[in-house]
């Protein structure tokens, strides 16, 4: 049986991407309400995580705090 890896797939998928691309594929995900397209917006938002110092996590981590209690 051949194993899927899901993010591995989204990465290579997204590999490459410029600003707008990337800001088109987050766009179209939100617009479009699928569920299908958490899992993309889950890997992307991992690339992030893992590149931002520790003032950006804070401000990420305070726009959605405040999002969810909006």
């Amino acid at each position: 049986m051949m194993s899927f890896n899901l993010r591995e797939a989204i990465l290579q998928n997204i590999s490459g991407h410029n600003a707008q691309q990337v800001e088109a594929t987050i766009q179209d995900a939100i617009q479009s309400g699928e569920e299908k397209m958490l899992p993309g917006l889950g890997v992307l938002f991992e690339v992030f995580w893992s590149q931002a110092d520790e003032n950006e996590k804070d401000k990420v981590i305070s726009e959605i705090a405040q999002g969810l209690n909006s």
